[in-house]
Parts: structure tokens; C-alpha cells; sequence
């Protein structure tokens, strides 16, 4: 069976921003990859739990508040690492950069696991390809499947639009660069999994989106 057919991907939106969280499950080894867990831990594991698996590993698309809220509940409730680029450090562990001083309690975290451009992690037994996107955060990444033709965007690409880059570390030139030069590389018919809104395709957003 294929990678397509044989893995399960379900989104909620969670917290007060709307951040799309996306859980992987891989029915043969009973383990799911959860990514951006933004808030409600809670809902979140009852989700895996209603699809007869545990939470493997965390996933990380950047270090803004919205998206790591709910870290931490996970990592102590299922004992899973948790990945990110090595680049975002700083932004985790900013209460002023990842925005929480700003817009929520205060809070600040550590990835297990410090990933890299360009390597390949296998969670849950799914492959995924680390693609660093600095524009929106200074060590935002996106996480590609290439066996299902998913790419999880985080914010730094969306359907008809791009992340924001007035924040501390954002950089709108750097964000251009990041998807024209990595994420419009990808097979046209690879789908666009952002952090927040609906999805769309790298093909359409090529054609279709204002800012690229």
C-alpha cells in the first residue's frame, strides 16, 4: 500500500488564532506525528486516541505562540521529542519574539531535536524532508512529504497569500526567497498544508498568488 493511502492526516484549528494543527497517523505502527500543536492538548490527544494511536513526535514549523502553545502538555503527557530548526532557538525562547509576551501567557521552550536544512527525519515511520523558509521567523522550515505529496507550510506559505514579516526576525525579502527558490521547486500537484486557512497546490499558488 502506498505512503498516500496507508498514512492518515486530520487538521483541527485550535486557539484564538486559528492555527491549523496537523496530525499524521500511520495505521501500521499505531504512532502519530503531531505538527504546530498551537493549544488544547487535550483535544488534540483525544484525536490520536480515537485513531488507535500515540504521539510519537512534534513537529515544529516555527516558534510563534500560536503554534507551540500546547507543546509542552504533549511532551509531558507522551514523553515524545520534540523537533525544530536549529535556527529558531531564539524565537522559542523569546517570550518577545515568539509573541506570547504579547498575546498570551508568557512562555518559552526548547526543541529535543535541532533540525537542519536539506536532512530527512523518519517519525511514525514517515519520512519527512526539512525545507528551511526564514522570512516569517528567522528559523521558520517547512516539512515536506514527498511520498504523499504534502508540504506543511506553516506561515510562510498560504492559499492566495504569505506569512506576515513584520515581526521580530521577519524579513519579506527573505520570505520571497524562501518559496520561489525552495517550496516553487516542488511538483506542481504537491499540496499546500498552511498554518492557518485552506489548503491549495504549489501549481496554483505559482500562477494564482499576488505576493509570489
Amino acid at each position: 500500500m502506498n505512503e498516500e493511502s496507508r498514512i492518515r492526516t486530520a487538521c483541527l484549528t485550535v486557539g484564538m488564532l486559528g492555527t491549523n494543527c496537523y496530525i499524521m497517523v500511520n495505521p501500521d505502527t499505531g504512532e502519530a506525528v503531531v505538527i504546530d500543536p498551537g493549544a488544547q492538548a487535550e483535544r488534540i490527544l483525544r484525536t490520536v486516541t480515537q485513531q488507535n494511536a500515540s504521539v510519537c513526535a512534534v513537529l515544529l514549523t516555527h516558534g510563534h505562540f500560536d503554534h507551540i502553545g500546547a507543546v509542552e502538555d504533549l511532551r509531558l503527557g507522551c514523553g515524545c521529542p520534540v523537533y525544530a530548526l536549529e535556527a529558531e532557538k531564539e524565537v522559542l525562547s523569546s517570550e518577545r519574539m515568539n509573541l506570547s509576551s504579547q498575546f498570551s501567557s508568557s512562555m518559552r521552550i526548547e526543541a529535543d531535536v535541532w533540525l537542519h536544512d536539506t536532512e530527512t527525519i523518519v517519525c511514525a515511520g514517515i519520512q519527512f524532508e526539512v525545507i528551511a523558509t526564514p522570512g516569517h521567523t528567522p528559523g521558520g522550515c517547512c516539512f515536506y512529504v514527498k511520498e504523499g505529496g504534502l508540504l506543511f507550510a506553516g506561515d510562510t506559505l498560504f492559499a492566495g497569500s504569505a506569512g506576515r514579516t513584520d515581526f521580530p526576525g521577519g524579513s519579506m525579502e527573505e520570505l520571497i526567497s524562501s518559496v520561489k527558490n525552495r517550496l516553487f521547486c516542488l511538483p506542481d500537484d504537491t499540496k499546500v498544508l498552511p498554518g492557518h486557512g485552506g489548503f491549495s497546490t504549489i501549481g496554483y499558488e505559482k500562477v494564482n498568488n499576488p505576493f509570489f
